[in-house]
């Protein structure tokens, strides 16, 4: 089964996320299908980008998402101004 979730970058105590699309039973940041997205909860105001139109391809083909991505596509939904690829 695949899942989108964070893998986690970074240094000790200064962390930095990437969304990925990975194998559920691999580990945590073990090798991944593709990245879609970034998470970085120490800049002011937390950034977050996603590739939305992956992200939907994704869930199509059958990924599911965790708890912590679900509610970042949430909260930072697509807008007509990102430009399509």
């Amino acid at each position: 089964m695949l899942m989108i979730r964070l893998a986690r970058f970074g240094a000790k105590k200064k962390p930095f996320y990437r969304v990925v699309v990975i194998e559920k039973e691999k580990a945590r940041n073990g090798r991944n299908l593709e990245v879609v997205g970034q998470y970085n909860p120490r800049s002011t105001p937390a950034s977050v980008k996603l590739d939305h139109e992956r992200i939907t391809h994704w869930i199509k083909v059958g990924a599911q998402m965790s708890d912590t991505v679900e509610r970042l596509v949430k909260n930072h939904p697509a807008t007509a101004a990102e430009p399509a690829a």
